[in-house]
């Protein structure tokens, strides 16, 4: 770590330290198996409580399934449902859907072939997506040992209101999900918090897409975080690193922002990234990380928000003062929320393993598959393991892995999954998460037609609709 990055992180964390912010990069995340998931008291030391009379709430919506988080798996959620006949509803803090793909500016998908690439083993609303995006120029396919796909995120967020509005999906952005009303163990309302209001939606199912298992938490159902979970990253997207190229053979940006000759170096990490589909020499690069972060807690979010844009900034410094000749800046876009790889989890019904995944195990309720490896960034240094498929061409994610323990009518889409440290670090990323979303849609409108319970279903009837629509079952 530089002394630049030490004194601005000192500095940083004493700013916060009046709103009690201070600690919270430093402190270890404790796990909380079987109970909602509270880091941190909600008050701070010493401000007490006020209490906040009782009210009516309008209800806003009255829908048959209702989506909590619209990052591209929860679109998928509610598209999926939709396209079946139920009334859905999804709300979504950012004023665009998209989640990491467009807020957190993460604009590269991974491959949907088989590691032989021989067959195709995602589809379904990924695939859709990607042929909406190629007809207007906004996908780049990406060739090599693995395929992959870079998109223009501004382009996809217009497409996912295209998707959400043609499947008659009722969008709910700039909205605040607060808390699940709940009558003899089943959710029958979201509270929301938006522009007009506190309201609430009331759904006969739930899909809980926010990434953290909000939703779950909140109800009081099984979660647990592990004590190290991966860091987040602030990405950016930055212009200009062609022309540097040209002028300072051998550059490589992911080499440089680590180069501890430079002042502002990022202390020792993993950095990838891709060229944005725009031909304007912009490039999207994922390099920074904030370690001991707690991503569940709201003071935790902020602080790590802040040290995110403070990297990024160095990593500017860095190329403009030591490759620019000190003029002009790279930076063209920041995202609008951290890139946040894990936070909590809810214990459903199986734990995916590490094993499992390695060995290409087969799953009767298999809802998706992939073969992105294991990846974990390590929590509190630079390091990263990588664990690749071997014994199989691809593995599965089962549907219990999907179901919360103890739920009857909630379940969850994307990176709130229930695995062990090896396979989360495979599952997590998009191209897998999406899978999830489409699944549980269908799975909540399985639930209300055939009047079970969402760990009741018949999962080869799920694996049967899923296929119709054009996913890839297996």
């Amino acid at each position: 770590m530089s002394a630049n990055h030490d004194l601005s992180r000192r500095r940083l964390l004493q700013a916060a330290g009046a709103a009690g912010l201070g600690s919270l990069l430093n402190a270890p995340v404790t796990a909380q198996a079987g109970e909602p998931a509270q880091t941190l008291s909600a008050a701070a030391p010493g401000l007490g409580m006020i209490t906040e009379p009782a009210r009516q709430i309008p209800i806003a919506a009255d829908c048959d399934v209702c989506v909590v988080g619209g990052s591209a798996t929860g679109v998928f959620a509610a598209v999926a449902a939709a396209r079946l006949g139920a009334k859905v509803a999804i709300l979504e803090l950012n004023g665009f859907f998209g989640g990491v793909a467009t807020a957190s500016l993460v604009s590269l998908w991974h491959s949907t072939e088989d590691m032989n690439n021989e067959q195709q083993i995602i589809a379904g609303l990924t695939t859709e997506v990607f042929e909406r995006l190629d007809r207007r120029n906004a996908l780049t396919v990406v060739k090599g040992k693995r395929t992959h796909y870079a998109m223009n995120t501004e382009e996809l967020k217009i497409e996912l209101d295209e998707l959400v509005t043609e499947a008659g999906v009722r969008p709910f952005l700039h909205t605040m999900f607060v808390a699940p009303v709940v009558e003899d163990g089943r959710m029958v309302a979201a509270v929301i918090e938006d522009k007009t209001g506190r309201r609430a939606i009331r759904a006969k199912q739930f899909i809980d897409a926010t990434g953290d298992a909000d939703v779950v938490a909140r109800m009081g159902l099984p979660v647990y975080q592990r004590e190290s979970v991966q860091p987040p990253t602030m990405c950016v997207i930055l212009r200009g690193l062609d022309a540097i190229a040209k002028k300072h053979p051998g550059f490589n940006v992911h080499r440089a922002i680590f180069d501890t000759q430079f002042p502002q170096a990022l202390q020792p990490g993993f950095a990838w990234g891709r060229a944005v589909p725009s031909g304007n020499d912009e490039y999207m690069l994922a390099g920074t990380r904030v370690f001991n972060a707690n991503c569940a807690d709201a003071d935790g979010l902020t602080a790590a928000t802040i040290e995110g844009r403070r990297q990024v900034r160095a990593v500017c410094d860095l190329l403009r003062q030591n490759f620019m000749d000190g003029k002009g800046s790279p930076l063209v876009t920041l995202p609008a929320k951290l890139g946040i790889r894990e936070t909590r989890h809810a214990r459903c019904l199986h734990t995916l393993t590490q094993d499992e995944l390695l060995s290409g195990q087969r799953f009767p309720d298999a809802i998706g598959n992939g073969t992105y490896p294991v990846d974990i960034h390590n929590a509190r240094g630079g390091g990263i393991t990588f664990r690749y498929l071997e014994k199989a061409p691809f593995y599965q994610i089962p549907y219990a892995s999907l179901v919360p323990q103890g739920s009857h009518n909630v379940l969850i889409a994307g990176r709130s999954i229930d695995a062990d440290e090896g396979a989360f670090g495979a599952v997590r990323v998009m191209i897998n998460c999406n899978q999830t979303g489409q699944a549980v849609g269908v799975a909540a409108w399985l639930a209300l037609d055939s009047n079970k319970s969402i760990a009741q279903i018949d999962t080869a009837r799920l694996r049967e609709i899923l296929k119709q629509q054009g996913a890839a079952i297996v």
